[in-house]
């Protein structure tokens, strides 16, 4: 079984069924309740669209419903206990309820069930993205459009002050309860004990808040040739050599400037370099900050397909394992190009990149605009998220020793916001 990235996801398949059949349970009573069984109208009229458009396509219908017998097919033999959703509506029925609700806290002592703070709709769909048919459906422009659609509904919800009811001191349950606090070395980020809900209007502007200005201050700030960590995160690869268009969707994963840089004329420039990429931690901080100090050239974001995998056999239990390097290609990402100050380093690539849920790409900065190294670029909101920097063939001498992934990603050293990450090579026209 593979392990979960970054806490995104539980290592224990059974716990995360368990948790799986908890919301099936409450959605099943409602369903109960009403007395309507399967025929259930949504609360959310995206929901309701998008069932809609499945059920008059004969095609789609078909992969829907063939995603989850395919995994049923597989739970018969999965001796973890996977939970038994028998239809695509109930799936969606259990969406519907989710997007309606924002992540309790859970104390870090239940590892395993904090893991599902970030992740409650890929956990449902888990089994399912990994089918054949699953596949098929997930990358399919219609089904992407609506599920964009469904999960603006929920970002809307999670910016709202209605998402702002987690925010409170229930023991182990509230975001503000003692134990969460220490958890979250609450006094290194900006708050107000003073105010309601700590002066957090919403679950989205708590979970985006920003570190106070004492905290991870940058390395060694006026030394053009050290690029600095631009997230709170942890190594999982870095390439070298990277080519423009290779193909990303198979095993192993090349990474392909052309995809990754959304066809960009920058591309070019990229070739024979390199790209490291990290990925952030549900709890953690999830603003995105300059390694470079130098001037923006151009900034943009990509809309991307959601909850889309790379077909790999056997099914990729831990939803986006295999795919890390894959949705650097696919999923909705911002892409920020920086002409460094340094000629040394010169015009480098930051990418942001949303895993799965909301995860929205806010951009901070606009071209033109000049950043000293340790600026704010811009932020995730809530979902998962991982990002990637790119330099120019012979840019970098060295990663320090944090850098470098393990063998098991999720065993990487943390590196800091604002860490040293890299020294640029320096030339021989400028010694």
């Amino acid at each position: 079984m593979k392990k979960a990235i970054g806490g995104w996801l539980p290592e224990n398949k059974k716990l995360q069924a368990e948790w799986v059949n908890n919301i099936l349970s409450i959605v099943t009573a409602k369903r109960m309740q009403s007395n309507l069984a399967d025929t259930c109208e949504f609360k959310h009229q995206t929901v309701t669209d998008f069932m809609n458009m499945v059920d008059a396509d004969p095609k789609l219908h078909l992969l829907a419903e063939q995603m989850v017998e395919q995994a049923l097919e597989y739970n018969e033999n999965d001796p973890t206990g996977s939970p038994q959703i028998k239809s695509f509506r109930l799936m969606m029925q259990m969406i519907d309820y989710i997007i309606g609700t924002a992540p309790e806290y859970v104390p870090p002592e239940d590892k395993e069930k904090r893991a599902l703070i970030g992740f409650p709709i890929n956990a449902i769909l888990d089994w399912c993205m990994g089918t054949q048919a699953g596949y098929a459906f997930f990358l399919d422009e219609r089904v992407n459009q609506h599920f964009e659609n469904i999960l603006k509904d929920w970002c809307d919800f999670l910016n709202s002050e209605a998402s702002a009811y987690v925010l409170n001191d229930e023991e182990n349950k509230g975001w503000l309860c003692q134990k969460a606090l220490n958890d979250l070395n609450i006094d290194q980020y900006v708050h107000d004990k003073s105010k309601m809900h700590f002066g957090f209007t919403s679950w989205n502007d708590f979970f985006t808040r920003r570190f106070c200005n004492d905290q991870r201050p940058v390395a060694e700030p006026d030394n053009p040739y050290v690029i600095t960590s631009a997230c709170e995160s942890q190594p999982y690869r870095i390439s070298t050599n990277v080519q423009k268009d290779t193909k990303f969707w198979l095993k192993g994963q090349p990474y392909s400037l052309e995809y990754m840089l959304n066809h960009d004329e920058s591309a070019d420039l990229f070739i024979g370099g390199t790209v490291y990429q990290a990925f952030l931690s549900a709890t953690k901080y999830h603003r995105w900050h300059s390694p470079v100090s130098g001037t923006v050239v151009r900034c943009f974001n990509v809309p991307g397909t959601y909850y889309a995998e790379v077909n790999s056999y056997p099914y990729d239990s831990a939803g986006p394992n295999e795919s890390q390097g894959y949705i650097t290609h696919v999923a909705a990402r911002a892409v920020i190009l920086i002409e460094s100050d340094n000629p040394d380093i010169g015009l480098m690539a930051f990418i942001a990149v949303g895993m799965a849920e909301v995860s929205s790409c806010v951009l901070s900065v606009q071209a033109g605009q000049h950043l000293n190294k340790g600026d704010e670029l811009g932020y995730f909101q809530f979902g998962g998220s991982t990002h990637c920097l790119i330099f120019q063939k012979d840019v970098i001498d060295m990663f320090v020793e944090k850098a470098i992934p393990a063998e098991d990603f999720n065993d990487s050293a943390v590196i800091r916001l604002n860490e040293k990450l890299a020294i640029a090579k320096k030339k021989k026209l400028n010694q």
